[in-house]
């Protein structure tokens, strides 16, 4: 909870706040992890879980809420339910704070997520062996997660021959716990891959900082002999405009052949017949995902609300390949 509190005052919250605590209370840590930190200090705290977006919708306006903790994918689906309500949560609601993660996501995607909720929207990271939430969190300078030094060691290793790397170089995060007493945990590895930067912050504070979580080591799929993480393929989509808030990437082999298929929805105003158009952005599409991932996909342009919806973490590959 102090972790929490100590990450949410960091970003801006303060007592007089409201946050809505937008995704689940079950067994994932992130609920009651910031339910307890919002508590610790002092901000008028709803539970309102996740899914159930319009009812999410009346909530921010019945408590005027000011703070959200939100999935980045979820958020990017609620902000379509508020178009599908006549709303703007620029301007029919009272938010300035969106606290984002509990999955990887692209710089791209908080900046959008920023552009369509009028807020500032900063990157939080953590994991249920080290308390769940409150691990490292963004400052208002948002280059890089400040980790708590005074709780937690950090190091970087290589994932394939267990080698501490030096600061600076991407690798998966190990942990050792400082302040636990019931389980401590000495050189955990998390299978997360991430960065430690080593110049200081902008603003001052002395802990170290980490990049943003690129993926896991075991999220990685690798396609023609090449690694590929779902977070390269969201940073090329997330930054064209006539993109979606909603993709999918399908795995398949065909004659002994795997082939990728990247599915995005089209945003309204650009999905109007012209197949000419379409076929540009459809070839703008594949040329970028080629240059990232050294990899060409099939890219189909789907219409709005046409792939699956997820109101918690989203499903974005599917693998049904068959050894």
């Amino acid at each position: 909870a102090n972790l929490v509190a100590r990450c949410m005052f960091m970003s801006g919250v303060r007592r007089g706040d409201v946050f809505q605590n937008m995704v689940g209370y079950g067994l994932f840590t992130g609920g009651l992890g910031f339910q307890y930190g919002a508590e610790r200090l002092g901000t008028l705290t709803i539970p309102s879980g996740s899914g159930n977006s319009k009812r999410q919708i009346t909530l921010m306006g019945d408590f005027g809420t000011t703070v959200i903790h939100i999935i980045p994918s979820y958020a990017l689906h609620l902000w379509k339910v508020f178009e599908e309500m006549g709303l703007d949560p620029k301007k029919d609601t009272q938010l300035r704070i969106a606290l984002i993660g509990a999955e990887p996501h692209s710089d791209a995607t908080r900046q959008r997520i920023e552009e369509m909720y009028g807020v500032e929207a900063f990157n939080s990271y953590g994991l249920s062996e080290m308390n769940g939430p409150g691990v490292a969190f963004e400052c208002p300078e948002k280059s890089g997660m400040h980790f708590w030094e005074d709780h937690f060691i950090i190091e970087v290793i290589d994932p394939k021959t267990l080698k501490a790397l030096p600061d600076g170089e991407e690798g998966e995060l190990v942990f050792t716990t400082l302040m636990r007493e019931a389980m401590p945990l000495i050189r955990y590895r998390s299978k997360d891959l991430a960065t430690i930067f080593p110049e200081p912050c902008r603003c001052g504070r002395s802990h170290r900082r980490i990049s943003r979580i690129k993926g896991r080591s075991d999220d990685m799929f690798i396609l023609k002999g090449v690694n590929i993480f779902p977070l390269q393929i969201d940073t090329v989509l997330m930054t064209l405009a006539e993109v979606g808030t909603n993709y999918q990437v399908v795995l398949e082999r065909e004659n002994f052949e795997d082939k990728m298929i990247v599915q995005v929805e089209v945003r309204p105003e650009f999905f109007k017949g012209d197949l000419r158009q379409l076929e540009r952005l459809r070839r703008q599409i594949t040329e970028s995902l080629r240059s990232e991932i050294l990899v060409t996909p099939k890219v189909e342009l789907v219409e709005p609300d046409t792939l699956p919806k997820s109101e918690g973490k989203a499903v974005r590959v599917i693998d049904r390949r068959e050894m």
